[in-house]
């Protein structure tokens, strides 16, 4: 029996549709990378007597050209801590994405690094956090610091961390926003 060209190329068609002969696999599980944005909460209300101060007119300008970066690069997720500071550099780019922020507990980074890593393989998320807060969140995702501390006046950081499923995660740092 003798097939054309037409003919062959028609069955082998219907078996790949059909599941019955395998495509080679694509990319590597191993070359999926995970991709953490990481920035502290906008300039705060510095008034002495609020226990859970409100952003200020220049942290909700921050705030907005957070959602300006970031917006673009298709976050999933966005991580806040429970206070209203974090909470309101996120709103811009809650809005833009149509996400809701999930609140982390900053003082167990190791705990939102394994979340991250387990849930949110190969995909990108946002976590908004304090000054004191974000370098061990970095360090727990395996990742080393890329400086001592976080000055009080700095909010214009912009934390990448990237994390491969093998391997070493690296990191890298720009600005947003107005620099003050």
């Amino acid at each position: 029996m003798r097939f054309s060209l037409l003919s062959t190329l028609s069955l082998l068609w219907v078996l790949t549709a059909c599941n019955l002969v395998r495509q080679p696999e694509k990319a590597a599980v191993s070359a999926t990378t995970t991709t953490v944005y990481l920035v502290r909460h906008a300039e705060k209300d510095t008034t002495r007597s609020l226990t859970d101060p409100p952003l200020t007119p220049a942290g909700r300008q921050r705030a907005l050209a957070l959602r300006d970066s970031l917006a673009s690069r298709n976050p999933v997720a966005l991580f806040t801590t429970d206070t209203r500071r974090t909470r309101d550099t996120l709103v811009p780019l809650e809005a833009a994405l149509q996400l809701t922020p999930m609140s982390y507990d900053a003082k167990d980074p190791a705990r939102l690094a394994a979340l991250i890593r387990r849930e949110y393989a190969g995909k990108k998320v946002v976590v908004v956090g304090h000054s004191n807060t974000l370098l061990p969140l970095i360090e727990a995702l395996g990742v080393t610091r890329p400086m001592r501390e976080i000055a009080d006046e700095r909010y214009d950081y912009l934390f990448e961390v990237r994390l491969p499923t093998e391997g070493t995660g690296t990191i890298g740092v720009t600005r947003y926003g107005a620099r003050r």
